[in-house]
């Protein structure tokens, strides 16, 4: 006979197997329902994602951040359409564990393959006997939805789901480049588009390593890049379908080079790009996080930092409530959704802010954000504290 659980978490990505094995440190007893196809979804993600480090001191914390393979972000940067450039270094924190000999310093995030995070949150539910995964929906006090933006148990809950498309998608691929890409990670913003190449392969120099990274991670030799190239929809399907050659041709000419020929090592894939979020968070006995709570673009990489912070934010409410107050309280679940809207706010805010800006065609427009991000690299202060929130707030 199964035990009575006190959360059901309904998604089996990032954010709901990270809560789910958060609740179980809280000595909660946790049922994990993970869609049919969740594990062959898994294995063919092309997605990397910028871990800052407090979303990487979460994952060390219900042991699951795959060190070896996580490769660390020494600097970043950022290149505009007329010869304006942003570089971020450092955040200035210390030595950060896992950020090599050669580095005295916090690293500005960690870029960690999609399909690594699941493996090692999947090891992680293996040994934990708190969280039992389901293969149907089960009774609980709190059921905690983290389905993602497509989410139908949010619609069965008749939360509104307010969209403001951006008439983008965006194009993700596994690429190598002829020259190392040594721990940078750059982004091109030109009119109507954003092109970032996210280094990969584990820390350069590290022959432990690269014995784990595997064929088509680039076995920690600095060669490795992840691809997230959003544009116009109608000119994602038409870079989609192009010959390998003839796209590589383009990735070439959008980058001017800088890091010799660069060729695909994967397919490519595409999605659509959209600012949305719920009309409400939680109701009683229920609450939503991640993405089938709020989405945001990903220019600057925050989205899943968002959701791990989601997942942290709605356990601490949980451990603080009062003794006679149930998981399900609606008032309780409130604490919750203020604690995280005005954040996911403010980044909806600057990274559409961002993507509108880098819109507009013609110079006016392009003499003017140049301009501003001239100003900005030298900003000082400024600069250093965008650098600190974007690491996490370290």
């Amino acid at each position: 006979m199964s035990l009575p659980l006190d959360v059901c978490v309904r998604g089996g990505g990032i954010v709901g197997r990270t809560l789910a094995l958060l609740l179980a440190q809280e000595r909660l007893r946790v049922g994990l329902l993970e869609s049919p196809n969740a594990a062959a979804s898994a294995q063919s993600d092309l997605r990397a994602y910028a871990i800052n480090a407090s979303s990487r001191a979460l994952l060390a914390q219900v042991r699951a951040w795959p060190d070896a393979r996580a490769t660390p972000v020494q600097s970043m940067a950022v290149y505009g359409d007329a010869g304006g450039q942003v570089r971020f270094t450092d955040t200035g924190a210390g030595q950060a564990a896992g950020s090599g000999p050669g580095h005295s310093a916090q690293p500005l995030a960690w870029i960690a393959q999609a399909t690594d995070l699941m493996g090692a949150l999947d090891q992680a539910l293996h040994y934990q006997p708190q969280v039992e995964r389901l293969t149907e929906l089960r009774p609980a006090a709190l059921t905690v939805v983290c389905e993602g933006r497509t989410s139908e148990t949010r619609a069965e809950l008749g939360v509104d789901w307010r969209v403001q498309p951006y008439y983008q998608h965006a194009i993700a691929a596994r690429l190598r480049a002829e020259q190392p890409h040594g721990q940078v990670a750059r982004q091109w913003f030109r009119p109507g588009e954003i092109l970032a190449l996210l280094p990969m392969g584990g820390e350069e120099g590290g022959a432990e390593k690269g014995a784990e990274g595997g064929a088509g991670v680039g076995a920690a030799d600095g060669h490795a890049l992840s691809l997230v190239w959003s544009v116009p929809a109608e000119r994602a399907a038409a870079l989609a379908a192009l010959p390998a050659s003839a796209f590589e041709d383009l990735l070439q000419d959008a980058t001017g080079g800088m890091l010799g020929r660069i060729t695909l090592s994967s397919e490519r894939a595409r999605w659509p790009l959209q600012r949305a979020e719920a009309s409400r968070w939680c109701g009683p006995g229920w609450a939503l996080a991640g993405d089938a709570a709020h989405t945001v673009h990903p220019l600057a990489g925050q989205g899943l930092n968002l959701g791990l912070a989601d997942a942290e934010a709605l356990v601490r409410v949980l451990r603080t409530r009062e003794y006679w107050r149930s998981l399900g309280d609606e008032k309780l679940l409130r604490r919750y959704e203020r604690a995280r809207k005005g954040e996911v706010a403010a980044m909806q805010w600057a990274t559409g802010g961002l993507q509108w800006l880098f819109a507009p065609p013609g110079p006016a427009w392009r003499l003017i954000r140049n301009w501003g991000m001239r100003g900005f690299e030298h900003s000082g202060p400024l600069k250093h504290w965008v650098a600190k929130q974007a690491a996490g707030g370290l």
